[in-house]
């Protein structure tokens, strides 16, 4: 089996700085076992890479899921963090996806799905997960994620 720094450089990605948060919380917590980041957005070298509501006349779809991808690779940058390397975690056990929505939208699982594929790339584990729509989300990003991560026990 593949460790996830091995499956992160066969994919041609680096986990990014921690993002700084924008408001009075942290970036992820360790709670009996599992880390669980807050709500990590599409932000690239501090700007954000999607923004606005997804739906017809609106931000697409395909954007909105590769914006989810950015969005686990910063949750994934988070859990790292505080679980001392990549390599300390061993999966996902749940996502919870948002997605600024149109009312006529209805993809929102559509959308995280760039999220969860990519922790299936990395860590080949299934996961729990729900996806939301909603009005709007900090800085007008269209997507924000938060995942829970086990940790390797070995």
């Amino acid at each position: 089996m593949s460790l996830p720094s091995e499956k992160l450089a066969e994919l041609g990605l680096e986990l990014p700085p921690v993002a700084t948060p924008v408001a009075a919380y942290v970036p992820a917590v360790l709670d009996r076992g599992v880390i669980r980041t807050s709500g990590q957005l599409p932000v690239v070298d501090g700007e954000p890479v999607c923004i606005g509501a997804v739906g017809e006349d609106a931000t697409d779809p395909e954007d909105a899921n590769d914006a989810a991808r950015v969005c686990a690779l910063n949750a994934i940058a988070a859990a790292a963090t505080l679980a001392g390397g990549v390599d300390n975690l061993a999966g996902v056990v749940k996502v919870v996806g948002f997605v600024s929505s149109r009312p006529d939208f209805y993809g929102q699982a559509g959308v995280i799905n760039g999220a969860s594929e990519l922790f299936a790339e990395i860590f080949g584990t299934a996961h729990a997960r729900s996806a939301f729509g909603v009005a709007a989300l900090p800085l007008n990003v269209s997507v924000e994620v938060e995942a829970e991560f086990a940790l390797r026990e070995d």
